[in-house]
């Protein structure tokens, strides 16, 4: 290659976002005499990752988005957009640029419309499809596997009562009972952890299929009964399918009495693109004890409670209910540490010794490319 392919790493500037798109460590492995990569001044602080240690590993660091101007891929956490200083991040991005980041493209079309007119070739991480070939790439579920373990962390704090069964000499203390809807990526890590900390752990999927993977964890499964039966299969991307009306409303009848006895209930239910699903009504919410904790990590699509309130946390009827909305982010070390490494993959997916390349014939890259040439392929 004549030139060497510059890779760009902004600052954050979402409200609340603690992750840097690559870590010092990434940076070390992608520089090289082919790659070189400038990090904004500040960008990894957040997330324990100084300036230092990019110019360490090999990085070019530069005061502020004006030294990014020139790069050919842009690589982000969240989506583009315009700074408090009113800096545009969208007009950062030079045009013919690549973009890779969370796009939410169901969600912002505007964005969509704004990249394509500056022929941005932008890529939507979250539309990487569940294949062998795109495993390493996958950050939706390290995300997820994030936010699972850190449901469980935020309902034992918020819990008044211990995990674990204890035998002490003040006597016998009965262990929490913890309720996880949904078992993908971040129901099985809540799963996990749950039971790690000692915890009685059900689980509940409208998949039947995940029974065996939840009890391989240390859960009971919990089954519909046989007059209303609730169960779905998975989509083409591995997710579940989204019920009726009858098979939701079935599904709340047989979850009522699980979530009642429950100290601490994490909700996983999602639908890419669509509402999540209510699941748990406030009548529902009325029926637990005082004192008890819901976690929903659907909250970022409106919530699977109905008094979940995204980005809060609110007591309704001496329940606390937890709607946040981007639990990786309290999480930034490794969060930053696993998103680098999915980036890092797909990098290595589209870098060649010609340059770029956007193969949009590819199954990886044809699939969470949402602008090229000028064109929105989103919904197209």
């Amino acid at each position: 290659m004549p030139e060497k392919i510059v890779i760009a790493v902004p600052r954050e500037s979402a409200p609340g976002e603690t992750r840097v798109a690559l870590t010092p460590d990434t940076v070390r492995r992608l520089v090289s005499d082919e790659v070189a990569v400038r990090v904004e001044q500040g960008a990894g602080v957040l997330a324990a990752f100084p300036d230092e240690a990019y110019s360490e590993a090999g990085a070019e660091v530069v005061a502020g988005p004006d030294g990014l101007a020139e790069a050919d891929v842009w690589v982000r956490v969240q989506p583009p957009r315009e700074r408090e200083d009113g800096t545009d991040e969208v007009e950062m991005i030079r045009s013919g640029g690549v973009l890779a980041s969370f796009l939410s493209p169901a969600e912002s079309p505007d964005l969509l419309r704004r990249l394509a007119e500056r022929q941005v070739t932008a890529l939507s991480i979250e539309l990487l499809p569940r294949i062998t070939r795109a495993q390493r790439m996958d950050a939706l579920s390290a995300m997820s596997t994030v936010a699972g373990y850190k449901a469980v962390i935020i309902g034992a704090d918020t819990l008044g009562k211990l995990f674990p069964l204890l035998i002490t000499a003040a006597g016998t203390l009965s262990p929490a009972h913890v309720l996880v809807i949904g078992a993908g990526v971040a129901g099985l890590q809540a799963i996990a952890t749950a039971h790690r900390l000692g915890a009685v752990v059900e689980a509940f999927d409208v998949r039947p299929d995940v029974k065996e993977q939840v009890e391989s964890l240390g859960a009971k499964f919990v089954e519909a009964e046989e007059e209303h039966e609730v169960g779905g299969g998975e989509t083409e991307a591995g997710y579940a399918e989204e019920l009726s009306e009858d098979e939701q409303e079935a599904e709340r009848r047989l979850l009522a009495k699980h979530v009642a006895k429950s100290d601490v209930v994490i909700t996983t239910a999602l639908i890419p693109g669509k509402p999540a699903p209510l699941i748990i009504t406030e009548e529902m919410v009325r029926g637990m004890r005082h004192g008890s904790t819901i976690i929903d990590l659907a909250a970022v699509a409106g919530g699977n409670c109905e008094l979940t309130e995204p980005g809060e946390s609110v007591e309704r009827h001496g329940v606390m209910i937890h709607g946040a909305t981007n639990l990786p982010a309290q999480v930034p070390v490794h969060a930053s540490q696993m998103y680098s490494r999915n980036l890092q993959a797909l990098l290595n997916h589209l870098i060649s010794e010609e340059g770029v390349q956007i193969d949009l014939d590819d199954e990886i890259t044809g699939a969470i490319c949402v602008t090229h040439a000028g064109d929105v392929r989103y919904g197209a």
